[in-house]
């Protein structure tokens, strides 16, 4: 079971809630996608750690055979090719390797070469398998790498996979969640966090994905993130108070679920719910 961990901007629980939900299933790969910052590894500690490099392609030109024709210049959209003092100019930095002005050059003049863009980690923390993804700083995009993240044919079978998003709804989150059986949406109980709610969730929505959401950092009083959810019919999961005890053990980076009584069974209760809730889904779809 895929379950993918979502919210509009950082800093809302996302990471909490993928790391302790993840020791609390104890027998669970968890799948760091934040690639630009993950931190997940930070919790988990994990030893026996093996990293590989991911490598992209990128073209470059063989300035004899190029006639300065600018085809390959006018097919990139990305603005990554440049014909400059008669000569084609080929810019790494936002290459996003799709191959076109290879395929489009008539005299051959571009190839391909590969460049590395970041690396991924595997490890182990007690039961849980820890792959971190890591983009190396100035890359355009993280992408290549949590297509490598997800897609990885050496992975441990495991019963559940917990998938760390990047903050946001831009395209490394899509890619994030397109194979997750279920999302779960984090959200602030503030106004601010009721406009980032609505980004992910209308992400999901447009996915067609199942999901629920859970209200991290609760006071009591109002709860704008609530009443959103339930106003929109979306199911709450869950509320975490906005504890110091809470607050203290995920400063120090300790996992809560492993150091506290009452959050394991907190966390355990949660991905009770997330489990009934994708059952649920899978029966009302293939009754």
């Amino acid at each position: 079971m895929k379950i993918a961990v979502l919210s509009g901007k950082g800093g809302t629980g996302k990471t909490l809630i993928s790391v302790n939900l993840a020791a609390a299933a104890k027998d669970a790969i968890y799948i760091d996608c934040d690639v630009e910052e993950p931190n997940g590894y930070l919790f988990f500690k994990p030893v026996d750690v093996i990293s590989k490099q991911v490598s992209i392609k990128i073209p470059f030109v063989s300035e004899n055979l190029c006639s300065g024709c600018r085809e390959c210049v006018e097919f990139c959209k990305f603005n990554a090719l440049a014909y400059i003092n008669n000569k084609l100019v080929v810019f790494d930095e936002v290459c996003h390797s799709c191959g076109g002005c290879v395929l489009f050059c008539p005299e051959k003049a571009l190839q391909e070469k590969r460049k590395v863009i970041g690396e991924i980690q595997k490890g182990i923390s007690e039961d849980v398998t820890i792959i971190t993804g890591i983009l190396n700083t100035g890359e355009a995009s993280g992408v290549p790498i949590i297509k490598n993240l997800l897609h990885d044919s050496s992975l441990p079978l495991k019963s559940f996979t917990f998938i760390d998003c990047p903050p946001g709804s831009a395209c490394i989150v899509m890619e994030s969640i397109q194979d997750a059986d279920y999302c779960i949406l984090v959200a602030e109980p503030t106004v601010f966090g009721v406009h980032n709610l609505d980004m992910v969730y209308e992400l999901v929505k447009l996915f067609d994905k199942p999901h629920g959401v859970v209200l991290n950092k609760c006071l009591e009083g109002k709860n704008p993130a609530e009443r959103f959810s339930i106003e929109r019919d979306i199911k709450v999961l869950g509320k975490i108070p906005f504890d110091n005890q809470l607050g203290m053990l995920n400063t120090n980076a300790l996992i809560a679920a492993r150091k506290d009584e009452k959050y394991k069974a907190f966390f355990v209760s949660l991905l009770d719910t997330v489990v009934k809730e994708v059952l649920q889904h899978a029966t009302a779809i293939n009754p």
